[in-house]
């Protein structure tokens, strides 16, 4: 005794029930195809704001870390946070209620929000994605290249990949060189390296160079950038993940 396919009735005619699988096979194409191009279509999260600080314990996030856009971050009445956004080169300080992440600043709910406008060079990599950071270029870049990016502090704030050896010199100045390694226990949230933190700052107006490994930064000290724990945004420089 034959077993009826599912979906269809014992008894079915059988040339109306070639007609019946045929749509049905059709209508999971179109719906498997509907939601392959919705896949396609939705944007991926990107990185949108480094956490400068944070005060108290709001879940799901850390100081030194980036949030995405679309992240929502619930803060305690005596909560604090301080996003600086990659993209817009605003730095907002959050106290208390309900933050979500935007693409150039957040929208607070129920909490206090002060925002600024912080002196810093947005920048592309070279993963094309948005943020302050500049271009990380794979082998030797020709000496006298336009620079990446403009930092405006002396003090650069270095993303890594982890411990590494740091080669710094300034273009036609080759008496100004600098050798630093870098180890885990020197890099904050285990991917930054703080010149401040050493006391080390590189000469307003000067062009450099940073090797680490096979990857070269080519950048400028703006004439007027002040040294020390300047804001970040203004002084960061990205080494991403190959």
């Amino acid at each position: 005794m034959r077993t009826p396919k599912p979906g269809l009735p014992r008894g079915f005619p059988q040339h109306d029930r070639v007609r019946a699988m045929a749509r049905i096979r059709a209508s999971i194409l179109v719906v498997a195809g509907a939601v392959a191009s919705a896949s396609f279509a939705a944007p991926a999260p990107r990185q949108a704001a480094l956490v400068v600080s944070v005060t108290g314990k709001p879940a799901g996030v850390a100081r030194m870390s980036y949030v995405e856009t679309g992240k929502v971050i619930e803060l305690g009445e005596h909560d604090g946070i301080v996003l600086g956004y990659l993209k817009s080169c605003v730095q907002e300080t959050i106290t208390g209620g309900t933050v979500t992440v935007g693409s150039d600043q957040s929208e607070v709910q129920s909490g206090k929000v002060a925002r600024t406008k912080v002196a810093c060079d947005p920048g592309t990599t070279d993963n094309d994605r948005e943020g302050a950071g500049g271009v990380v270029v794979r082998g030797t870049m020709p000496t006298g290249a336009t620079p990446a990016l403009t930092l405006y502090g002396t003090a650069p704030m270095i993303e890594l990949n982890g411990p590494a050896t740091l080669q710094i010199e300034r273009v036609g100045r080759p008496s100004e060189r600098y050798s630093v390694s870098v180890t885990d226990e020197q890099l904050l949230n285990g991917r930054f390296y703080d010149f401040a933190k050493t006391g080390k700052n590189l000469t307003a107006g000067g062009l450099y160079t940073l090797k680490a490994g096979a990857e070269e930064i080519v950048f400028k000290i703006d004439s007027d950038a002040r040294p020390g724990a300047t804001p970040i945004l203004g002084r960061l420089l990205r080494f991403q993940p190959g």
